[in-house]
């Protein structure tokens, strides 16, 4: 298996978390939409943390997932999501041993 898989946790300064996902929505959303380099991606707000949201993704190939940071739309969101975080993401990269297929 090729794929390769990215957790990424994002703590928000309090009360920007919605902020962070409009943010999200209009540069990310777009653009991961149009990636056939990305097979999967989860955006999901974490329940137990009114701060916090977490993004699954696995890409194709590990090629994949470094050619996606090059995206333009990539770096207008850094910009302007910066000051709505309280610090650096955590990332953890993975590589997928099972991944159920769909259907």
């Amino acid at each position: 298996m090729s794929q390769t898989a990215l957790f990424i946790r994002h703590k928000t300064r309090p009360g920007k978390r919605d902020e962070v996902r409009a943010v999200w929505m209009k540069h990310m959303a777009p653009a991961i939409a149009a990636n056939a380099g990305h097979t999967d991606y989860f955006y999901c707000f974490d329940d137990a943390d009114p701060n916090s949201i977490c993004a699954f993704q696995c890409y194709a190939s590990p090629e994949a997932a470094e050619a996606f940071l090059a995206h333009p739309n990539y770096a207008v969101y850094l910009e302007a999501v910066e000051p709505l975080l309280a610090g650096a993401p955590e990332v953890s990269r993975l590589t997928p041993m099972w991944i159920k297929e769909p259907g």
